[in-house]
């Protein structure tokens, strides 16, 4: 038995070339900052959600998703040359918002952290 499925080696190698294609080959500014952080593929190879996460708040959010609606033709067409698959799957771009959970998970962990170390052991002997 194979370790993981078609799917998830594909949408490896899509994460892959994206990432290389933003780097290299699309020039436009609102993608400069983009790091594609997964590619979820259906079982089919149809679909893909694309999930990416860009540093600058909700507007450097909303112009990399327009940025990505105006290079989709050539993404597209970049990576069917590259994975040479049957179909292509429809490509769709998702905000991944777990880094952004992340660090407000860590932030209020260093505040706890930070509010503990203003106790002395006196405070805390019973």
């Amino acid at each position: 038995m194979k370790p993981f499925s078609r799917a998830e080696r594909v949408s490896v190698k899509i994460q892959s070339h994206l990432s290389e294609l933003l780097l290299r080959k699309v020039s436009d500014p609102r993608l400069e900052m983009v790091t594609i952080t997964g590619v979820k593929l259906t079982d089919d190879l149809r679909h893909a959600q694309v999930y990416f996460c860009v540093s600058g708040g909700k507007k450097a959010k909303y112009e990399a998703l327009s940025g990505f609606r105006s290079a989709l033709g050539f993404l597209k067409k970049s990576l069917a040359a590259k994975l040479g698959l049957q179909y292509m799957p429809a490509l769709s771009f998702q905000y991944d918002e777990s880094l952004d959970y992340g660090s407000h998970i860590n932030e209020i962990l260093k505040s706890i952290s930070e509010d503990g170390d203003s106790e002395t052991p006196e405070d805390t002997e019973s």
